[in-house]
């Protein structure tokens, strides 16, 4: 596979799944939770409230590793290892950008104070599980 093909697979994946794992560094130990990606040219985006344990751990250490795609259908079904760099935005332009109606249920809309987005920049993405030739690395700067 070509790296172009894997980054199309890639984008593809990102582009159908939007729900993942999003590991951050708690106690030098990992802490894994499930969140709600929007993908943006191999970035990720989150919203997530200020005040939680995840916020306090990527101002600590931003390094995080996502997992996305898995579909749990058995060992055929490739997904994506995300390792990366977060920093957390509150412009009123990324909030918008990824508002949808879902998000009502946790703010009272992209004005929200509370509301946070995580950005998510890829230092590394590996194709998992999509046949014989994977792993696939793809590199970023």
């Amino acid at each position: 596979m070509t790296e172009q093909e894997v980054k199309q697979k890639a984008q593809e994946i990102m582009e159908k799944h939007h729900i993942g794992t999003l590991a951050t560094v708690k106690n030098d130990k990992p802490h894994t939770r499930y969140m709600t990606f929007f993908n943006r040219d191999f970035t990720l985006y989150t919203p997530t409230d200020e005040d939680t344990h995840k916020t306090d751990e990527i101002e600590e250490n931003p390094n995080v590793h996502i997992l996305i795609g898995y579909e749990g259908d058995g060992y055929e079904d490739p997904y994506l290892e995300i390792e990366g760099k977060a920093t957390m935005r509150k412009d009123k332009e990324i909030k918008q950008d990824i508002w949808n109606d879902q998000l009502n249920r946790y703010f009272e809309g992209p004005e929200d104070q509370n509301m946070v987005v995580l950005e998510i920049k890829p230092s590394i993405i590996r194709l998992m599980n999509d046949g014989k030739e994977t792993p696939q690395t793809i590199p970023f700067k």
